[in-house]
């Protein structure tokens, strides 16, 4: 067992973990986190993928009363065959335009510089979201994710699309796209969480399908204690995360996350520019 290979896995874990749910693009940090530890062949990006999972299972954990009264429910209640319908109108356009366009994606834009401008695009389109939730008057009188309808769901849905350049962020892409749409930012917020169990967990499955009908094989037999060590802490600073961004978004707004992206971002591309980190192609 190498101790260092457990190490990166550790902190890629609770990088997923921490980043997924926010505005800030879990996929743009892993590919520089990833760089950065020089974790970024073919077995470390399935890696990423994998350990996408825990991070699923965290907000499966956070919301299990909601999803086992939607499951239970499902064949009698009105409510609950309207919740899944909206998830399944949200996730349908990303999840079509990503087997579309996925593989050519990945082979342009999964590098480091694409994902710093990202980054940098992302933060001023939370701006101006934030700014229009102060000052417009058309944000619409719901309090919870029941409230929405086809409409909504739809139109945060197609917000959701962006989210496949790498850098944007999916939960940013469908929270701010839902505050534009004039969503209640909580609403917007807590509806995202429940699209990151079909979308993520379909992409993770994808992946997963891919590497074992894959020509050639990775070779994870002597993986194993990196998955597990990577898988656990990504569950675990999700869980956290979770927790602490519903009550944030209850009182504060995410300003805070557009300034951290154009910093990360400049930091990056200074870094790219100058030479002074030798990030790949």
């Amino acid at each position: 067992m190498d101790p260092l290979l457990l190490f990166k896995a550790l902190i890629l874990g609770v990088v997923e973990g921490l980043t997924e749910f926010l505005p800030i693009s879990s996929t743009g940090h892993l590919i520089l986190v990833g760089d950065l530890l020089n974790f970024n062949d073919e077995r470390g990006k399935a890696f990423e993928i994998i350990i996408q999972f825990g991070a699923i299972l965290a907000v499966c954990w956070e919301y299990r009363q909601r999803l086992l009264k939607v499951t239970s429910t499902l064949w009698t209640s009105k409510q609950s065959q309207k919740f899944v319908l909206h998830v399944v109108i949200a996730c349908v356009p990303a999840m079509g335009l990503g087997l579309l366009f996925g593989k050519y994606i990945k082979a342009y834009l999964f590098s480091p510089v694409p994902v710093a401008s990202a980054f940098i695009v992302g933060a001023f389109i939370i701006f101006w979201a934030e700014y229009r939730q102060t000052r417009s008057s058309n944000m619409k009188k719901i309090n919870s994710v029941d409230e929405l309808t086809p409409i909504d769901a739809l139109k945060i849905g197609l917000a959701q699309c962006a989210a496949l350049i790498p850098g944007t962020s999916r939960s940013g892409a469908t929270i701010i796209g839902g505050m534009l749409f004039g969503l209640p930012r909580a609403v917007a917020t807590e509806f995202s969480f429940f699209l990151a169990i079909p979308v993520i967990g379909g992409a993770t499955a994808y992946e997963l399908l891919k590497i074992a009908n894959s020509s050639h094989s990775i070779g994870f037999g002597d993986f194993a204690p990196a998955l597990l060590v990577g898988f656990v802490a990504a569950f675990i600073s999700a869980f956290i995360c979770v927790r602490w961004l519903i009550h944030y978004v209850a009182h504060h707004n995410f300003i805070p996350f557009a300034w951290y992206r154009i910093i990360f971002g400049a930091i990056v591309l200074f870094t790219s520019y100058t030479g002074l980190v030798a990030w790949s192609n």
